[in-house]
């Protein structure tokens, strides 16, 4: 099959991508490549379902520039098309008088991205909001929401397809040749030639890169998110989301408390190496994608310097009442019957050669190619935003 451009990936970056691509230039052919039997099947389809309102990221940053527009386009998109959402609101809360700092720098950059209606409360105003919550202040982010990121990823892709897009599943790209005029994508169902690929494949973009990229500095490391969730007598514990003061020495935002739109609260989830880059389970394990990740220079590097934090959440992984003892940080009435096992999802996190954990997203362009080589959290949130970004590059590389 001949296309103008091919988007490797049916997850919600390359959905987004594909379908805002197409609305800038309708009359070009697009055909999104997906390996699994539907679209969302791998982190879309098992995050927490947060709506990110942006005040994490450092200002200025491709992570807040793009949540912040991609929230709006969401909600929009959502409106639109009668998806249902919630803007519920949520409350970072520290627990300590060592968070308090951590905190302060969290309300800074949120008023520095540009935020309405964030407020401090404090102990009495966190027991009215989460009667069962416990802290010392605390942060109301009122922006904060929730919504099914796979539903709004089917309707991505109905909407793609019906102004004309092309969605190839069960199509697996097992090479790329780029030594012709034509980009040649090969596939287990047959060769695809265009003019432009773009790389939106998640857990496993580094891998499609390699195959034009001798030398990348980047390599995807799969850490496993693992949740449970309360049991139907106990959600009253927790009215919307509850978060805590991440540490700022990892990478992630330590465990949680979400309502998801459908009535259901999650706890988690804690972060551990996957044994495989699709290892949603702990007995998942492919030894040659392990061995790779374990070889990596730059893992070796994470490893040293988060040992200690990563045994821990190792140790939580397999050990019940550690990772309640850890949500009782939050929430001191939860225990360890009030939890059945939940879901995982799996973040793709790209890691340098010098073992950094990139922060941003990272967008790397060659002729004739994009490739989205980290896209974690608030990618999904961001997704309408970050997909404009790259169909902007596309056009100009098509021009």
């Amino acid at each position: 099959m001949n296309c103008d451009v091919i988007v490797v990936g049916g997850g919600i970056v390359g959905l987004a991508t594909a379908l805002q691509l197409k609305k800038i230039k309708p009359e070009i052919n697009i055909c999104i490549l997906e390996k699994e039997h539907e679209v969302a099947s791998h982190q879309t389809g098992n995050n927490s379902g947060v709506i990110h309102s942006g005040i994490y990221y450092k200002p200025g940053s491709l992570k807040a520039k793009n949540c912040i527009d991609g929230y709006h386009m969401l909600i929009d998109f959502c409106k639109e098309n009668n998806i249902p959402y919630d803007l519920c609101g949520k409350i970072i809360v520290a627990t300590s008088k060592a968070e308090l700092s951590a905190l302060d720098t969290i309300y800074q950059r949120g008023i520095e991205n540009g935020l309405d209606g964030l407020r401090y409360i404090n102990e009495s105003e966190i027991k009215t909001m989460e009667p069962h919550t416990s802290g010392i202040k605390g942060i109301v982010v009122p922006q904060t929401g929730i919504v099914d990121y796979k539903v709004v990823a089917q309707k991505y892709a109905e909407v793609f397809q019906a102004m004309g897009g092309i969605l190839q599943l069960n199509t697996k790209v097992i090479g790329v040749d780029d030594k012709n005029k034509k980009i040649k994508v090969e596939t287990n169902n047959g060769d695809y030639n265009c003019e432009l690929l773009i790389n939106c494949a998640g857990l496993y973009c580094d891998k499609i890169a390699a195959y034009t990229i001798d030398d990348l500095q980047v390599k995807i490391v799969p850490f496993r998110g693992e949740y449970y969730s309360l049991k139907k007598e106990k959600r009253s514990l927790v009215n919307n989301l509850i978060y805590p003061v991440p540490d700022p020495n990892f990478p992630f935002l330590g465990v949680h408390f979400t309502r998801r739109i459908d009535g259901e609260i999650e706890a988690g989830p804690n972060a551990v190496l996957a044994f495989q880059r699709e290892g949603y389970k702990k007995s998942q394990i492919n030894l040659s994608e392990l061995f790779e990740t374990l070889g990596w220079k730059g893992f070796r590097k994470v490893a040293v310097k988060y040992w200690k934090t990563g045994l821990g959440e190792f140790y939580r992984s397999y050990n019940k009442n550690a990772f309640t003892h850890a949500l009782q940080k939050l929430l001191p009435e939860i225990k360890k019957e009030d939890l059945i096992p939940g879901g995982a999802g799996v973040r793709a996190q790209a890691c340098d050669k010098e073992g950094g954990l990139i922060d941003d997203f990272y967008i790397k362009e060659l002729p004739g190619q994009i490739h989205v080589l980290n896209a974690p959290s608030p990618a999904a949130t961001s997704s309408l935003s970050i997909g404009k970004a790259i169909a902007e590059l596309a056009v100009k590389q098509l021009n």
